[in-house]
């Protein structure tokens, strides 16, 4: 472990040396504990898992009516860049608005589903078009799909901008 010598006396007369006291440590055992220590918390330490989204998608095997939607059960969203959101119901790109993220969102969608009832079947017929630009952020997207799962969305898209929708919107 560690060795400890003596010192050695000089025989002679003369200027008597001050006492040096030499050590010397065995670091091995403490090498041991490192690695032990070491391949302790590896296998006691659990990797975390990655974290994703759910998506609900569609079953193949029961298909009613493919690719049909009202012009007027549809809400379509633009997701610019520095958290810009602007929508517009069905194809009029002329009262194109300007909203917020969270509330705001929540908000227009709440009310959509409330047109879509009194005006079609259900409100289930409402469909989402996501359209997020390349300047937008993955955060603004993951909320978007977060207030889908909130206001129970179940017929939503996500696609990219045309490019009359690209000159409506200002930066």
């Amino acid at each position: 472990m560690a060795d400890f010598s003596p010192p050695t006396r000089n025989a002679g007369k003369g200027v008597q040396k001050s006492k040096k006291l030499s050590t010397r440590v065995d670091l091995t055992p403490m090498v041991d504990l490192g690695f032990l220590l070491i391949t302790f918390f590896i296998f006691t330490t659990s990797m975390s898992e990655p974290k994703s989204l759910k998506l609900k998608l569609p079953d193949d095997r029961s298909i009613d009516r493919p690719n049909e939607s009202a012009q007027g059960a549809t809400l379509q969203l633009i997701l610019g860049k520095d958290d810009q959101l602007w929508c517009y119901y069905g194809s009029d790109l002329k009262n194109i608005q300007k909203s917020s993220y969270g509330r705001g969102v929540r908000n227009i969608i709440i009310q959509k589903k409330k047109f879509v009832k009194e005006h079609f079947k259900s409100e289930n017929d409402l469909v989402l078009i996501i359209k997020p630009t390349r300047e937008s952020s993955i955060k603004n997207l993951v909320s978007i799909l977060d207030e889908i799962i909130i206001n129970e969305v179940t017929r939503y898209v996500i696609m990219e901008p045309g490019e009359v929708e690209m000159s409506k919107i200002l930066y």
